[in-house]
């Protein structure tokens, strides 16, 4: 096995305990379940009045107020999340958008400036441009590649927020995130990150991101039947204020899909090492393909970013893009998608099976910076046999300028 192939699956390893042990009982209690039992409640009852009221500090605390603050189940999870994010505390909310937007809605204000990155994911990129807009919140969108002088130049005395998502929705880049948070930190600002692809594999808090976000929905789920996100902080203050925002705005999740997302992580490790270990090696082998102009695998040498990724990760996940050559239509990539036999058509990612979306013309790009030339498609890798898939792709790509001609 060769080092790339060592590192692009090794960053699981060191979570393999973590991920089998936290977030349940002691295993050497007499009577513990393996697994928790899903808690579906609303009101939480107490002895007395006096009870019930010493309960109104315990709203931050993960403990048992109200069935929208959180059940038992979601605690667990919460504590587990943290652990694996490396921070202090987790708040889960109704989804990965959801995890986006509350920590924008708890730490802005009417008048702020917030930075978003070019590649950054389209829902973000709408609630941005429409509902923080009509708030009075202003953004400014700059190019995931930039230097540290390009970030300073677009810096203002209202910017509060610096947002990366690394690597970039459908373009793959893998920011600076080191380089980002300095600069938010010397004007008083905070570094959100949206960190779905890296879960576990980068560490946020080490490098200077205050506010880390999750789409459970994706590898954390495992089974695609969950809908449901994460964010992270590690500091008291960012806790509160982000904790009390998640009560303002009602956000929680289901019990149930606590429960399936906390089993989901038990088995997250042999899936993200397997799953990497093939996304890697389908990568490797679409750039040896003629109809392929460029992969966009953050492991490989020539996608941009792949320095930070080299420094900073520990790992990869099963999610990358290709690029097609200049001479190959849309219209024959979407024949081809549509080829597919091993290869779901769906717009997430990140459960046991392979997917493929094609995203010529979903990547919107105010910089221009980073934007495809050609066809493109997205490839999540699942758990299927590689020679299989392989094949799959090969018949496509096969036919391709066979049906432009």
């Amino acid at each position: 096995m060769s080092d790339l192939e060592t590192k692009v699956s090794a960053g699981w390893n060191r979570l393999a305990s973590t991920l089998v042990q936290g977030g349940r009982a002691d295993v050497r209690e007499s009577g513990t379940l393996v697994n928790l039992p899903v808690t579906r409640g609303s009101t939480v009852l107490f002895p007395s009045l006096e009870a019930m009221n010493r309960m109104d500090g315990r709203s931050h605390s993960h403990k048992a107020v109200y069935g929208a603050m959180g059940t038992p189940v979601q605690h667990e999870l919460e504590k587990l999340l943290s652990l694996i994010e490396g921070g202090t505390h987790t708040q889960v909310v109704n989804s990965g958008l959801s995890a986006c937007t509350t920590p924008l809605l708890a730490f802005l204000g009417q008048g702020d400036h917030l930075l978003l990155p070019d590649s950054v994911y389209g829902p973000t990129r709408r609630f941005a441009d429409t509902m923080l807009k009509r708030m009075g919140i202003s953004t400014t969108y700059y190019a995931p590649m930039a230097t540290r002088a390009e970030i300073e130049a677009l810096i203002r005395a209202e910017t509060r927020i610096i947002l990366a998502e690394s690597p970039g929705s459908h373009t793959f880049e893998v920011q600076d995130v080191p380089m980002l948070a300095d600069i938010a930190h010397q004007v008083d600002a905070l570094l959100f990150l949206d960190n779905t692809w890296g879960i576990g594999v980068f560490q946020p808090f080490e490098h200077g991101v205050d506010v880390s976000i999750q789409a459970l929905t994706k590898y954390p789920g495992g089974h695609s039947d969950v809908i449901i996100g994460s964010i992270t902080v590690n500091d008291e203050t960012h806790w509160k204020t982000l904790r009390d925002a998640s009560i303002q705005l009602g956000q929680c999740a289901s019990p149930d899909d606590c429960w399936l997302t906390l089993r989901g992580l038990r088995t997250m490790g042999v899936r993200l090492t397997h799953q990497s270990r093939s996304a890697l090696e389908i990568a490797q082998w679409l750039k040896t393909r003629p109809e392929v102009a460029r992969v966009l695998h953050p492991a490989l040498q020539d996608c941009p970013g792949h320095e930070f990724w080299k420094r900073d990760f520990t790992g990869a996940c099963g999610l990358f893009g290709v690029e097609l050559q200049p001479d190959i239509s849309v219209e024959a990539a979407e024949r081809m998608i549509d080829g597919l036999s091993m290869f779901g058509i769906g717009a997430s990612w990140g459960g046991y099976e392979s997917f493929v979306l094609p995203t010529t013309g979903h990547v919107r790009r105010v910089t221009e910076a980073g934007a495809p030339k050609a066809a493109t498609f997205r490839l999540h890798i699942g758990l299927e046999s590689v020679d299989d898939l392989k094949a799959d792709l090969a018949r496509g790509l096969d036919g391709l300028r066979r049906v432009d001609q």
